[in-house]
This record gives C-alpha cells, sequence and structure tokens, in this order.
C-alpha cells in the first residue's frame, strides 16, 4: 500500500506550535494549494489542507514561516476521529508532514521589512548572481583547472566531418 502526499502551497496562517504532555513539539497548520484549473467563474481555486509536524520541524516552521510563505510537504494522509463538545463524533484528515522545504528565501516574504520580489525577478536575480559568481570563478582559475568542471562545452558540431547518414539498428535501442 502507498500513502504519500505531496503539496506546494501558502501557509494560511501562522504555524501553531504546542507541546505534548511529554514535551514533544507540534505544529498545526494549513497550506492553501492552487487548483489546476480555473472554476466556472474563471477564477483559480485552491485547496485548504491541514498539516500537522513534528519535533524539530515543527519548531522550525513556528520560528521561521508565516502567514504567506510558500512551503513544500512531503507526508502522509491520516485519518482520525475524536468526540465533540456537543457529544457527536468529529472525523479529522490531516497530512502529517515527514518533510518540509521551505521554498522562499527569508527576506522575500511580505512583512520582513524587504521588499518582496515575483518568482520571474527571483529567477532573475539568482541567475545574475549565478552568473556574476561563475565569470569571477573563472577569472580566479589557472587554465589548466578549468577542464576539470563536470560539465562540457562544444563549440562546433561533434557530427560535422562524419561521413552520411549515422546508422543505428534496433539492438542498438535500449528499449
Amino acid at each position: 500500500m502507498i500513502n504519500r502526499v505531496v503539496l506546494v502551497g501558502r501557509l494560511t496562517k501562522d504555524p501553531e506550535l504546542r507541546y505534548t504532555p511529554s514535551g514533544v513539539p507540534m505544529a498545526r497548520f494549513t497550506i492553501a494549494v492552487n487548483r489546476t484549473f480555473t472554476g466556472q467563474s474563471g477564477e483559480r481555486e485552491a485547496d485548504f489542507i491541514g498539516c500537522i509536524a513534528w519535533r524539530k520541524q515543527a519548531e522550525n516552521l513556528a520560528n521561521f514561516m508565516k502567514k504567506g510563505s510558500l512551503i513544500g510537504v512531503e507526508g502522509r494522509i491520516q485519518t482520525g476521529s475524536f468526540e465533540g463538545q456537543d457529544g457527536k463524533r468529529v472525523y479529522t484528515t490531516d497530512v502529517i508532514a515527514d518533510a518540509v522545504q521551505f521554498l522562499e528565501p527569508r527576506g522575500n516574504r511580505e512583512g520582513d521589512g524587504q521588499a518582496t520580489q515575483t518568482p520571474g525577478e527571483q529567477y532573475t536575480q539568482q541567475y545574475q548572481q549565478t552568473q556574476q559568481h561563475g565569470q569571477q570563478t573563472q577569472q580566479q582559475q589557472p587554465a589548466q583547472n578549468q577542464s576539470n568542471q563536470s560539465y562540457t562545452r562544444v563549440e562546433q558540431d561533434p557530427f560535422a566531418n562524419s561521413k552520411g547518414p549515422i546508422e543505428v539498428s534496433e539492438d542498438d535501442l535500449p528499449f
């Protein structure tokens, strides 16, 4: 049997950190996950999914994430029930988070006192920083070390000197 869930969404409110009677940290939070299609009104709808994180992960969520933060959650669905205040049985469904990823840099969230950036702006800034770092690294490295990089850049067509089409038989194919 398989019970795996992977979600990416935004926190609908600050995580609620609590401790069990034995002192184990537990955080309850809800994430809004956009649906891949639009509703009849033409607007994108979202699902609001309740999640629970335990131990250090719960403390990290409560300390570093807040309403609106973009996070990724990997976990499993767990159902349960309890007797409500009115005496009726209440059924619950939660995602128990095995792993939580913070998907935004700290300075990009609203309310941190810094300007927020769109994902496109984030990508552009990260790309420019990477390019600048790469140029600095290439300038600092001697020519002999540049050939030890983990990628190969091909300036010319490697098949330019071949004489005719390349023959491939069915026995050469991996499928």
